[in-house]
């Protein structure tokens, strides 16, 4: 029951913030829901779904919660306790699985294409979810090391000042990576796979002219590729190798041109074994306010998009009265006329 009711009734909160209609009453090992026959119906399924996790030895979280209600809510949809609790990975006293919908499809198409995109906003779980499935990958065998790489392009800052190696100046770039890595393997195992080659870990400027055999190759940031780095990339594919390519086309931070992200969606659309698993704001699974910021940014760029398709109609049209030597009419033209 405590882990069910979470910390401070964390998650008994959560069921009644989702079902407000009811009243839920606990006393001791026993729940009691009121209301209409309808509404406590709904909040006894999502009661013993939050119970079936539990038994299985879940921690649950108050996003699991309100994920939970919106799977149920979906009709013909799959049970919460099927989709969040398989695990991917067991490490260090926690255990990695997907705690969404979108996730849990993410997942599966990694299993089943040669090349997945998992396109979506910050904190949906691309990248952590890949790196997950590549050290499953390599626990059982599957594949004979682990390659993580991303393009060194600055967030909108100059680290080239850096002092150090080449090395050390690429390690800024590529910490986020190693960071997940130490959550995931054994911090006395991981130093000597990496000393080996089993996993490594680079800049995407070092993946041209290889080919990588019975890998699993995880690309992070894609959006800050060039079409060029992105083909390059691509091409790296050798036997018995999978590739994940990660990327959030609403933050490029390539100074200029053309986002290798945005041009591959269109060019490989339509190839057999490539799968696009496009993650949204109901992915999110940082904090609750993650998933509203993106919604609010994503809506202020469709305003800022229509505003600009705006300026550009009206200038269009202005440009093809003056080709025909006329002007458009302006607010002087419709004040009546004097006399």
């Amino acid at each position: 029951m405590v882990r069910l009711l979470g910390p401070q009734d964390r998650l008994l909160r959560m069921i009644e913030k989702e079902h407000p209609s009811v009243d839920v009453h606990v006393r001791g090992n026993e729940i009691t829901l009121s209301g209409e026959p309808a509404a406590v119906t709904a909040a006894k399924g999502l009661v013993d779904e939050l119970l079936t996790m539990t038994r299985d030895g879940q921690d649950l979280a108050p996003s699991d919660v309100a994920t939970s209600a919106r799977l149920m809510n979906t009709e013909g949809g799959p049970r919460p306790s099927e989709v969040l609790s398989e695990p991917i990975l067991s490490s260090r006293g926690r255990v990695i699985r997907p705690k969404t919908l979108g996730q849990r499809d993410y997942v599966d198409a990694i299993d089943e294409n040669t090349i997945v995109f998992g396109i979506g906003p910050a904190g949906t779980g691309k990248t952590y979810l890949a790196m997950a499935k590549a050290v499953q990958a390599l626990q059982r065998k599957e594949v004979d090391r682990i390659i993580l790489t991303r393009p060194a392009v600055e967030a909108g800052e100059r680290l080239g000042f850096l002092p150090g190696t080449l090395t050390d100046k690429i390690d800024p770039y590529l910490r986020p990576l190693y960071d997940a890595l130490n959550e995931m393997i054994d911090p006395e195992i991981l130093p000597k796979l990496m000393a080996t080659g089993t996993i490594e870990v680079a800049p995407l400027a070092y993946m041209r002219g290889r080919t990588l055999n019975n890998s699993f190759v995880v690309l992070d940031e894609a959006q800050n590729t060039t079409p060029e780095q992105m083909k390059m990339f691509l091409t790296r594919l050798g036997f018995g190798t999978k590739m994940v390519v990660t990327g959030d086309i609403t933050q490029v931070d390539l100074p200029g041109g053309t986002s290798g992200l945005r041009v591959v969606t269109r060019v490989l659309a339509d190839i057999d074994d490539i799968h696009f698993a496009r993650l949204t704001s109901d992915d999110v699974v940082r904090h609750s306010l993650v998933g509203r910021i993106v919604d609010a940014y994503s809506a202020y760029d469709e305003k800022r998009t229509a505003a600009r398709h705006e300026r550009e109609q009206a200038a269009e049209f202005a440009n093809r009265a003056e080709r025909r030597g006329t002007r458009p009419a302006g607010p002087r033209d419709r004040l009546p006329k004097r006399g």
